[in-house]
């Protein structure tokens, strides 16, 4: 059951096959790194992380396909506690393996997208709402 403390959160699955690109932290951004219904562009001092369609990834670059998102539907306050170990709890008892992304308005999971239905169900056992 979910937290009496935390609500659900309504989620949606998008529908793109995602992948998670790692390039040089100097590389520059390449075009296609911005393409799709969502990307994520991410510099540290070492690496530069794309996510992208796992379509548009030229061959050659590291990265990890089969990748699908939920997006936490609405948006969330800053002052939320406890929205990502809402869910992300659930998918580890599970045993399925995500990645985050948060932006300034929601949170995206990705996991893989043969996991997918595994996760799904483990939302919504907690409480959370999944279209």
């Amino acid at each position: 059951m979910l937290d009496a403390h935390k609500p659900p959160l309504p989620l949606r699955v998008l529908g793109e096959r995602l992948a998670v690109c790692r390039l040089e932290p100097d590389a520059e951004v390449p075009a296609w790194a911005t393409v799709g219904e969502i990307f994520s562009v991410t510099r540290t001092p070492d690496e530069l992380s794309v996510v992208c369609p796992e379509e548009v990834v030229p061959p050659g670059t590291t990265s990890e396909g089969g990748w699908r998102a939920l997006e936490v539907e609405g948006t969330l306050d800053f002052s939320l506690v406890g929205v990502l170990a809402s869910l992300t709890v659930p998918l580890a008892e599970g045993g399925i393996s995500m990645f985050a992304i948060s932006t300034y308005r929601t949170d995206y999971l990705l996991v893989r997208e043969a996991a997918l239905d595994l996760a799904v169900a483990a939302l919504r056992e907690r409480g959370h709402r999944v279209s």
